[in-house]
């Protein structure tokens, strides 16, 4: 009997990192690294292993990432252009986010 590795991404929160990765089964696919300040997370960059690329994960990750950072109370600040990017294309998130800092 072969045994299946469930390959349903996963994304979480790592603190002691400053990122949020997303793994499929043990393997972390990719990270969105930020800065925590006080209120806020500055998202600085975001990173999909090349294996991994073309399969939605950079997207699965940012809209994790940015829904548990809102939930947590925290504004997003997105220094990252692939972010920026996804940013300008969700408007739900549009409470939460502080482009000054990014724009500048």
């Amino acid at each position: 009997m072969t045994e299946t590795i469930d390959q349903t991404p996963v994304v979480t929160r790592n603190d002691e990192k400053s990122r949020y990765e997303i793994s499929l089964g043990d393997t972390v696919a990719g990270f969105a690294a930020f800065q925590p300040q006080p209120g806020r997370l500055a998202f600085t960059h975001t990173v999909v292993d090349p294996v991994f690329e073309g399969q939605g994960l950079g997207s699965a990750l940012v809209r994790e990432a940015l829904a548990d950072t809102a939930a947590r109370g925290e504004v997003i600040v997105p220094f990252c252009p692939f972010i920026q990017d996804w940013l300008k294309r969700h408007p739900e998130f549009d409470g939460t986010i502080d482009w000054e800092p990014a724009t500048a």
